[in-house]
């Protein structure tokens, strides 16, 4: 097997951004981890006439170049083949295949996503406060979007509990979104965790966040969703989590407000809660009372 260094790094970044023959990020994703091989992959898709041999050796060069600048950035760089990579993400179809990551990466997170409207109402800050402030009283970190609104609350009421949070963001790590979050950025990467699977200066866009969506339900043990409309973000994270094999913890609010919500009640691993307290009695459950937890409690550094 091909040892997996820069240079198969590099080729991994190729394929990403040149997509040959029309590939998907996760159709590249998935030649690579069959064949353990980014550079065979990046050969294989390759034309063999004299005309795209310029084209195709710049974009080995250009991908190699970003991956050294990378590995001298303020953020970390990792791909799906790094040892460091979050084991939890391979569970998932959608599994983002290169990560950007500024704060302390633990592998074996134990986490739960805190998500909700932008728009949120007074009740659901103040819901997503008590449950960031109950989650971080039995050491489970808060995970969260950072967008206005239910994952701002989320995720300031963490670290003004003096514990983690994490920030799966749907820019690339050298964005601010929204501007008015930058100091909070900033914080949590210094506190905590931010991570982005998108390239470091990617601007949001329509399609971002719910990619975005996906990591984070993959990355926690759990989603609950605090308060969210017919069309909110967390409508898709939550389904997603469904379709993931995680749970999913719905407010009352969001089962007896929305169509999608009511949908989602019954269905296996949704649960659904009328106050903060018991959304983490769930949780507490979901995560402490599950054997294969124990295992990776072992190895959560302390």
């Amino acid at each position: 097997m091909p040892e997996w260094n820069d240079r198969e790094r590099a080729a991994l970044v190729a394929l990403l951004k040149t997509r040959p023959d029309g590939l998907t990020w996760p159709e590249v994703a998935a030649e690579v981890a069959d064949t353990r091989s980014a550079q065979a992959i990046w050969d294989k898709h390759q034309s063999p006439d004299l005309f795209t041999e310029n084209t195709s050796t710049d974009a080995l060069t250009e991908a190699l170049d970003d991956v050294h600048r990378w590995q001298q950035a303020d953020f970390r760089f990792l791909t799906f083949m790094d040892r460091e990579y979050p084991q939890q993400l391979l569970e998932v179809h959608q599994f983002p295949p290169v990560l950007f990551t500024q704060g302390v990466l633990r592998q074996h997170e134990l986490g739960v996503s805190v998500v909700g409207s932008r728009s949120a109402s007074e009740f659901g800050i103040r819901n997503a406060g008590e449950l960031a402030r109950l989650l971080a009283k039995v050491d489970i970190t808060v995970i969260s979007g950072l967008a206005a609104g239910i994952d701002t609350t989320a995720h300031t009421s963490a670290l003004e509990s003096g514990r983690r949070t994490v920030a799966v963001i749907g820019t690339g790590i050298n964005q601010y979104y929204p501007s008015s979050n930058a100091s909070l950025q900033k914080a949590i990467a210094r506190d905590g965790l931010v991570i982005s699977q998108f390239w470091p200066d990617s601007p949001p866009s329509k399609s971002s966040f719910p990619l975005r969506n996906a990591t984070m339900s993959a990355y926690g043990r759990a989603t609950i969703v605090v308060e969210a409309g017919e069309q909110s973000g967390a409508r898709i994270q939550a389904r997603l989590a469904v379709a993931h094999g995680r749970p999913v913890v719905l407010m009352d609010a969001v089962v007896r407000g929305t169509n999608w919500g009511a949908k989602l009640r019954g269905q296996p691993g949704v649960l659904v809660a009328n106050s903060p307290q018991e959304a983490v009695e769930h949780i507490e459950k979901i995560v402490y009372d599950d054997g294969q937890v124990s295992d990776l409690l072992a190895k959560v550094p302390s």
